[in-house]
């Protein structure tokens, strides 16, 4: 019986070892490829990176040029989409993980999933159909509202998974307080789940900055500053696309730049939300 005893020992050990191993290959292989891509992005882009670049407006080939109406643009259209998408992703979120036991729940869930897989495209045309047709024009709302569709459905899984993980004792320590539900909702289970949906919110963002599709359907671009909601607005995404497919070598130089810049934006939103994150845990 020993002799049995400590083959399995060694053979757990060896089984421990082995998948440990596989297991640190496969997040070495995840890292590196991320850090081969932002290095690879950094070495074709950096050295378009200025000031100018930053601060311009696209010129004709030749002229200089730069991507400071497209960050402006983006900025406006992300934020937009935050204030419409982030709340309604939550509530509905809350609104699975809390009651979203009965058929009603089993239909809400059903579509935000269906939502998350529904391509991109789709929703930049459902969005065309819906408010560029009656408005007669491209325009930042549509670009934000498309984006803030995107981002809903993703909010609200991740926000149902992050509560489902609250511990039950926590809820019922707060009822046996006498708390009602709702307070027990938004004074205990949503502060104890605040990191996982936030890092929701972040993936979510991190989703719709890399857009390009919807754009091109509502918001569709502009060559100038523009800081109104109801007419056309460039974004980071569709200037790169506009760059990349340019005949000339100074805007595809261009177009790599523009991608550095939205790489570090994605980075710098990543980095102040685990912050702040952080900071309330």
């Amino acid at each position: 019986m020993s002799e049995v005893s400590v083959s399995g020992k060694n053979f757990r050990r060896v089984v421990n070892t082995l998948m440990t191993s596989l297991t640190a290959a496969c997040a070495f292989f995840v890292v590196a490829t991320l850090v081969i891509i932002l290095g690879y992005i950094a070495i074709r882009g950096v050295t378009s990176i200025s000031w100018q670049f930053l601060i311009d407006t696209p010129k004709p080939v030749g002229e200089g040029g730069g991507i400071g109406n497209a960050i402006v643009g983006s900025f406006i259209m992300m934020l937009l989409s935050s204030v419409v998408g982030l709340p309604l992703g939550i509530a509905v979120g809350v609104y699975l993980a809390e009651f979203g036991d009965g058929w009603m729940g089993n239909i809400v869930r059903f579509v935000t999933d269906t939502l998350t897989g529904v391509p991109s495209i789709i929703v930049g045309i459902f969005i065309y159909t819906l408010i560029v047709l009656p408005m007669g024009r491209a325009s930042a709302l549509a670009g934000g509202i498309a984006l803030a569709l995107i981002m809903i459905p993703i909010v609200a899984r991740t926000t149902e998974e992050m509560i489902r993980l609250v511990p039950t004792s926590l809820r019922e320590g707060a009822l046996a307080l006498g708390a009602p539900q709702w307070r027990v909702t938004l004074g205990v289970v949503l502060p104890a789940a605040s990191s996982g949906i936030a890092t929701g919110a972040m993936l979510a963002i991190a989703r719709i900055s890399g857009e390009t599709a919807p754009l091109l359907f509502t918001a569709l671009g502009s060559r100038f500053y523009n800081y109104y909601l109801d007419k056309p607005m460039s974004s980071l995404t569709v200037q790169i696309y506009n760059y990349a497919i340019g005949p000339y070598d100074v805007e595809h130089k261009m177009a790599w730049a523009a991608t550095l810049v939205l790489m570090a934006l994605i980075l710098a939103i990543n980095i102040a939300v685990r912050f702040f994150t952080r900071q309330k845990v």
